[in-house]
């Protein structure tokens, strides 16, 4: 399997439980992996033959222009149903990070894994 990868994928947004973080959109950092069975592109050059990563960051941006979620795993679950669903990837981990929202806290935030790695 090869993987595709995005790090650091930041977005702005409104998300959170509380109301203090929903009155401004505030940054979300996305890490994604995305699994590839056919390795084709390898051999051919050609971005057909594999998923393009910027139809993938777009796709993301434009889903969540008019989205606001309370939860880091209703964003990840969102984000993987639009990975694995619209671009067909076998595999996808998602690493959902936002910043200085707790106290003496760097970051926070969930990684999900879903499909298979076979």
């Amino acid at each position: 399997m090869d993987i595709l990868f995005l790090r650091d994928f930041r977005l702005e947004m409104i998300i959170g439980l509380y109301e203090w973080e929903r009155k401004a959109p505030q940054p979300v950092i996305l890490d994604l992996e995305i699994g590839l069975y056919d390795h084709k592109a390898g051999h051919t050059d050609n971005v057909v033959d594999t998923i393009d990563y910027a139809k993938v960051a777009a796709r993301i941006q434009e889903s969540i222009a008019t989205k606001e979620f309370q939860l880091v795993e209703a964003l990840g679950e969102h984000i993987a149903e639009i990975v694995r669903g619209e671009f067909g990837a076998p595999w996808v981990r998602i690493a959902v990070r936002k910043q200085a929202i707790l106290r003496n806290v760097k970051e926070l935030g969930i990684i999900i894994e879903r499909g298979s790695r076979i």
